[in-house]
């Protein structure tokens, strides 16, 4: 994802919150833990969520099929969302310019 090999990147554990703070550390990742279609349309629809972290001891083979099918139809809205991405971009940077001082 970071060098930019692939538009998406799911990861799998026990609950998907330990991976989306972590994987949230690297630059240009967007990761969001989504248990249900409707986080998982709106991280793609609302936030172009990169990186989708599913919680296997939360969702069952069903859901997370459906979770699925919902991440990679549902496209990125632009619009009034990119302001957002914008914001969460600058944030990003700001923290790296600081870091590299």
């Amino acid at each position: 994802m970071a060098k930019h090999e692939a538009p998406f990147g799911i990861l799998v554990c026990g609950t998907g919150l330990g991976m989306a703070i972590t994987a949230n550390k690297v630059p240009g990742i967007r990761a969001t833990p989504c248990n249900d279609t409707i986080s998982a349309r709106m991280a793609r629809a609302h936030n172009d969520a990169n990186i989708l972290t599913l919680g296997g001891r939360l969702t069952d083979e069903a859901t997370a099929q459906k979770v699925l099918d919902t991440w990679f139809s549902t496209p990125f809205e632009g619009g009034r969302h990119q302001q957002r991405l914008d914001k969460i971009d600058a944030v990003e940077q700001r923290c790296h310019a600081e870091k590299t001082k």
